[in-house]
């Protein structure tokens, strides 16, 4: 397999019709609801993440965090970088915010090379905007948020466009048994909406390299 490049990256953003939302579900776990429930009132929030990339031992790198185990829905879950959108900043500049405030990289240090599909997630009730950008000064140099982040996670892009990265799993999810995809990422499986954003990029990225 040929190696990842920024310049496959800066293609596979720039691929015209391509089927996000497609991409995205092959990541989704069985019984995951394809749409937002009709008998919601209230608009979801609004939220943004950062895939960021980084070049490091001549290949491109993303990181991605492990979330502190605590009382809620994504205790000890993997993620993207980024959160909740404050207005009136845009969502580029939430993405850009929360990942200074989780692992330190400032915005400055960011080059955005482009977005991905939105998505929404059922649990939370937010609909996410995923950006993906890349730090020029090789690897950054991470500062955990102790509240925030449990643990950094990084891995070579490549490992990602790997089909052995991918398994599948019966789990038991809020009381229901169903068949749930994931990236092995290490000793880290990351599955729920951080798999499907990753899908979206690792399916462009296969649609060009």
């Amino acid at each position: 397999m040929t190696s990842c490049t920024l310049d496959h990256v800066r293609a596979a953003l720039a691929l015209p019709d391509f089927d996000g939302v497609a991409a995205q579900l092959l990541m989704a776990p069985a019984l995951r609801p394809k749409e937002r429930p009709a008998g919601l009132t209230m608009p979801p929030r609004l939220g943004a993440v950062l895939l960021l990339l980084y070049c490091a031992d001549d290949a491109l790198h993303l990181v991605l965090t492990l979330r502190p185990t605590y009382d809620g829905i994504h205790s000890g879950q993997v993620s993207c970088p980024g959160g909740r959108h404050e207005p009136p900043e845009t969502l580029a500049m939430t993405a850009l915010r929360e990942t200074e405030e989780e692992i330190g990289v400032p915005p400055a240090a960011v080059e955005l090379l482009g977005q991905l599909t939105p998505l929404y997630v059922l649990p939370s009730d937010y609909e996410v905007q995923p950006f993906v950008g890349f730090h020029a000064g090789g690897r950054p140099l991470f500062v955990s948020h102790p509240r925030e982040v449990a643990a950094i996670i990084e891995t070579p892009l490549d490992v990602l466009l790997d089909p052995t990265t991918r398994a599948e799993e019966e789990w038991d999810l809020r009381g229901l048994r169903m068949s749930v995809p994931f990236f092995l990422v290490g000793e880290h499986k990351v599955w729920g909406a951080t798999a499907m954003i990753l899908s979206e990029l690792v399916e462009r990225l296969r649609a060009v390299v």
